[in-house]
Parts: C-alpha cells; sequence; structure tokens
C-alpha cells in the first residue's frame, strides 16, 4: 500500500502569523501570572524587531521591491486575520482597527482625530531610523496602507522615522471616497527637498 507524500512530510508553522501565535506562550512554558507575561512581552518584542529588520533590509534594496511588497502584503493579511480586522464603523474606529495591527497600541498612538483625518504616531523602534532612506520606509508601510484599506481607508506616512532627528513616525488616515492630495508624504517632500 502507498502512502500518500503529504502524510509523511510534517508540516510547519507558518511563519507569518507571528502575532497570533504566541498568546498561549505563557501557558505552553508552563508560566503564568507577571513572569508569563513578561515571557510574552519580550518574545513579541524579539520577533517585531527580527520582522522589521528583515522587511528594512529588504526595503532598502530597490532590486528586491517585489519581495518587499510581497511581504508586507504577506504579513498585513496574516495580521488581518490573526487579529480579525474589520471595517471600521467611523473614523475613530478606523485609528482603532490600525492599532490593532501592532502589538501594543501604546506603540501606535492616536494622537487626534479631526472632521476627516486621524493622526497618530509609530514610536515602534525602526531599524531605517536616521538612514534618510524615506522610500525604502514607504515600502515597509506597505503593511499598513495594507490594514488600513482592509479597515475602508487609505494610509499617509507624513514624516518618517527614516528622516535624521525624528524619533517616531506621523502618520495619517481617512476613509476611502476622501481626498489625501492635501497630505503630503514623507517620501514626497524627500523628493521635492523640503
Amino acid at each position: 500500500m502507498r502512502q500518500h507524500p503529504n502524510k509523511s512530510v510534517k508540516r510547519t508553522p507558518n511563519p507569518l502569523r507571528v502575532f497570533g501565535s504566541l498568546r498561549p506562550l505563557p501557558q505552553a512554558l508552563g508560566t503564568t501570572g507577571k513572569v508569563g507575561m513578561r515571557l510574552k512581552n519580550q518574545a513579541i518584542r524579539h520577533t517585531v524587531q527580527v520582522v522589521l529588520g528583515t522587511s528594512a533590509w529588504l526595503a532598502r534594496r530597490e532590486s528586491m521591491n517585489a519581495v518587499t511588497e510581497w511581504l508586507m502584503n504577506s504579513l498585513a493579511k496574516a495580521t488581518i486575520k490573526s487579529k480579525n480586522i474589520r471595517e471600521a464603523t467611523d473614523l475613530e474606529d478606523l485609528g482603532k482597527q490600525w492599532q490593532r495591527g501592532f502589538p501594543s497600541a501604546k506603540q501606535v498612538p492616536i494622537k487626534s482625530v479631526t472632521e476627516n483625518t486621524v493622526f497618530a504616531e509609530i514610536h515602534t523602534p525602526c531599524p531605517l531610523r536616521g538612514t534618510g532612506d524615506v522610500h525604502a520606509c514607504y515600502r515597509m508601510m506597505q503593511f499598513d496602507r495594507k490594514v488600513v484599506e482592509q479597515a475602508g481607508g487609505k494610509f499617509v506616512v507624513l514624516s518618517s522615522q527614516a528622516t535624521a532627528g525624528n524619533e517616531f513616525c506621523t502618520v495619517a488616515m481617512r476613509k476611502k471616497g476622501v481626498s489625501v492630495a492635501d497630505l503630503t508624504p514623507a517620501h514626497a517632500k524627500s523628493e521635492k527637498g523640503s
């Protein structure tokens, strides 16, 4: 009797399910309470830094643009699925749906919500910080654009950590159908020399 080839092959977990797969970590390690949460947080922080480092390395190489876009879209799709990101009910919810795509909302605070725009910051340390490579930043932010698109909006990076002296990114979000023409993206500012 012939064995089906897939039965003998051991499946490896999908590395793109990074954030969702860490939820049961404290229980798997037999730790609970503060120790378990500390381990979970360290694992998440380390994983985020590895993903950011790999993404930045790819994004800085123009020959890898297609790979970078594929990776950012894949990470976004996995996050959308694992975090159950849905269509936003209103502008405030658009910001909250975007925040759900990150391990900690504290790292991506909403700063203000105006009549048609959500303004937020990204404080997660980025490997592109101070490099001046705002185009690589734009390519990495495909993750955010995809998440916000799923939530029913548009996403624009107004200032980037890649710009010398910036400790965080400033971003804006608007609902689909609302123009973003008045928002100048960080990578476009560098082209104008401003």
